[in-house]
């Protein structure tokens, strides 16, 4: 997931789709029995799932979603050739089967991957799903004009680099292969031992060619999951989804499909959604929401109501927030300075400041506190909770500081409690204390987005953070610290603008491996190496705080999207 810019395409629509508004293990509802609320506990089929959000489930076409395992929302509607497992906790952020019979296999450097289809799959209209389907879907993610999705396959696929997809090139891309109906291969440039998780992502969605309508496909995309779409208005703002009669149980092991219908109805206030959630009257007696959090206010009011408490989902997804530092701009290009700026933040008020320890946990690694990144414990520039401000002065003095000195630092004006104006005076404060005068410079949201994102005009000081592609440390420290993704001419999110030949080879080589466990220790071991430089002080990893109505039931949250999983829901 890339930061919530992009991020908002997935880990909350993740959510995530993103969202894309879109992290120790997730878990059920605090207070509460894991299968939800309510006499009888057995989750039963019927009824309709009401899903209130925030964000409009907008560009609803497989080739156009930026989502983290298939996304919420969506994958009820795209299976894909794996997803994620969906578990509570840890046991969630295990990649599994979907369309696929198992994760793939790899050739022995996994420079090939291949995948046989399960037997017996179909489309809503009954007709059988083939791998040339697959093949046809990720193709038409290439065209201009359906972009949008994870750009992996546009590196990773050999030859795919300048392809404009079907519309354009009828001759389709090479590095795909379908030798017969329930086979696919997928050649790569390079190793790649995390081609599972990307196989989740919605542009492994089958798409029948005889059925694309290009831009207008989203309208009414064929399913290959439980639901179909009835319904689509406005761009998402308003997604009625009723089953797919077509959806074997016996070929998806994943999605329980328990309502008969799924009603998404979005662009609604916040406080509005858990005023209603709270309320549980009506249909909202059986509604959830895939997209927004308790704040710090409404928290208070429903942990004192012992009812109200018992309907909270509590979940952690990968994400970090971070203060980042440009060492292309003075005094930054110090490393004492930098040190410095480390050894001053006070953490206790940045959480505060984020909503308190209910909604957010100090960080002080980059990779977020779970076994599946890779996490190890470490803090370079350990200050305790409330920093080290003598440590600060210390370091200044050596850096030619001895008197202080005033920095800018950037953040956005949106009240987002993550980049916003909270924590940057919390930041202010603290560097205060050991004598950095801070000034802030607060933009609006694009105009924060454009400028911290291109390496010409990227400040010294500024607020960032960034949300997990899929639960591995590989999509977490690659765009952020790899030197050959840092783009000249366009986003960059190399903030620190490191290119160091050791980290490179190192994420290479990590790349190769199809162990994942071993894989996350060399990401862990990164991650500390890597953070003896201070190029950013990492600040908080959010915690996910959702109400759900009191007829809803069997509620599932894994580490992988954080949040309340509808295809596990079933309602009264």
């Amino acid at each position: 997931m890339r930061q919530p810019s992009v991020i908002a395409r997935r880990v909350a629509a993740a959510s995530v789709s993103l969202v894309v508004a879109a992290g120790a293990a997730a878990c059920g509802p605090e207070d509460s029995d894991a299968k939800g609320s309510g006499g009888d506990s057995t989750p039963h089929k019927g009824g309709t799932l009401t899903v209130l959000n925030a964000q409009p489930q907008s560009d609803f076409d497989p080739a156009r979603l930026y989502t983290s395992g298939g996304g919420n929302v969506p994958s009820l509607v795209f299976r894909t050739l794996t997803t994620r497992n969906r578990e509570n906790g840890a046991a969630g952020a295990k990649v599994v089967p979907d369309l696929a019979t198992d994760t793939g296999r790899p050739n022995k450097d996994a420079t090939v991957w291949t995948y046989t289809l399960k037997k017996g799959l179909k489309y809503e209209d009954g007709t059988p799903i083939t791998s040339a389907d697959i093949k046809y879907g990720i193709e038409r993610s290439f065209a201009p004009e359906l972009s949008g999705g994870a750009p992996y396959l546009r590196d990773w696929l050999v030859g795919a680099a300048d392809y404009q997809g079907p519309y354009k090139d009828k001759k389709g891309l090479s590095a795909i292969e379908t030798p017969d109906a329930r086979t696919i291969v997928f050649h790569l440039n390079k190793p790649e031992g995390e081609f599972p998780y990307l196989a989740t992502q919605t542009q492994f969605t089958p798409v029948p060619k005889s059925k694309d309508t290009g831009t207008t496909y989203e309208s009414h995309p064929v399913s290959s999951g439980p639901y179909k779409v009835l319904k689509n208005e406005n761009d998402g703002e308003h997604l009625v989804l009723e089953r797919n009669t077509h959806w074997s149980a016996a070929t998806d092991e994943e999605r329980k499909a328990y309502p008969d219908r799924i009603d998404v109805r979005s662009g609604l206030d916040s406080s509005v959604i858990n005023q209603r959630l709270s309320a549980s009257q009506g249909a909202d007696a059986a509604a959830v929401t895939t997209d927004t959090n308790l704040g710090p206010a409404e928290l208070a009011k429903v942990t004192g109501d012992k009812e109200l408490a018992a309907r909270v989902g509590t979940g952690r997804f990968g994400y970090t927030n971070y203060l980042a530092f440009n060492p292309k701009v003075k005094p930054f290009d110090n490393p004492k300075v930098r040190q410095a700026v480390a050894y001053a933040i006070d953490r206790s008020s940045v959480v505060n400041a984020a909503g308190g320890s209910a909604l957010a946990e100090p960080a002080t690694t980059f990779l977020p506190d779970q076994k599946s990144f890779g996490y190890t414990p470490y803090d370079p520039f350990p200050a305790g909770r409330s920093g080290n401000p003598a440590k600060a002065r210390e370091l200044l003095k050596q850096a030619g500081y001895a008197n202080g000195l005033t920095l800018t630092l950037t953040h956005s004006n949106s009240k987002d409690f993550e980049t916003s104006p909270e924590i940057a005076t919390a930041v202010q404060d603290a560097l205060k204390k050991a004598g950095i005068t801070v000034k802030l410079q607060g933009l609006e949201e694009n105009d924060y987005r454009d400028q911290i994102h291109s390496v010409k005009t990227e400040p010294g000081l500024f607020l960032a953070h960034w949300g997990a592609d899929w639960p591995s440390g590989g999509p977490f420290l690659a765009p952020i610290f790899d030197g050959r993704q840092i783009v000249k001419d366009g986003a960059n999110f190399n903030t620190g603008q490191l290119n160091d030949k050791s980290v490179n080879d190192e994420i290479d080589a990590i790349n190769k491996l199809t162990d994942l466990d071993a894989a996350a220790q060399r990401w862990g071991a990164l991650d500390k190496k890597i953070g003896e430089d201070a190029l950013v002080v990492p600040l908080f990893h959010p915690v996910y705080k959702r109400l759900y109505g009191k007829d809803v039931k069997n509620i599932v949250i894994s580490d992988w999207t954080g949040v309340l999983d509808i295809s596990q829901v079933a309602v009264k």
